[in-house]
């Protein structure tokens, strides 16, 4: 079972109701997808790593680099998503404001705990 939204759904999150297929991040998603794909690289040279049975710091060095590209990604991430969703929320009402705020919380709540 995946802890992936159902496509199909129609009430997927959204940055606003105004443009539900609109996203903070689709002006870099290039970049985006470009560093995800090192990323990628990255934990698979980490893998075959320990299957090569390299030495602990090496691999520890490695998982400390793919750890702060991760987080580095999830600051951009977070950073698109104030500057389009949440300010776009502001701009209409309070109360949509306040629930894109709640939510921009308990983002950046996740990423202090990681």
């Amino acid at each position: 079972m995946s802890n992936f939204p159902d496509p199909s759904q129609t009430d997927l999150p959204s940055c606003s109701d105004h443009a539900p297929t609109s996203h903070g991040y689709e002006e870099n998603k290039a970049k985006y997808l470009a560093r995800l794909k090192r990323i990628e690289g990255q934990t698979r040279g980490i893998h075959r790593m320990v299957d090569e049975d390299q030495y602990c710091i090496d691999i520890l060095t490695q998982v400390s680099a793919v750890t702060s590209a991760l987080e580095n990604v999830a600051l951009a991430l977070l950073q698109d998503h104030i500057s389009h969703c949440v300010t776009g929320a502001a701009a209409e009402s309070g109360e949509a404001a306040d629930a894109k705020i709640a939510e921009a919380m308990k983002a950046i709540q996740k990423l202090v705990k990681s």
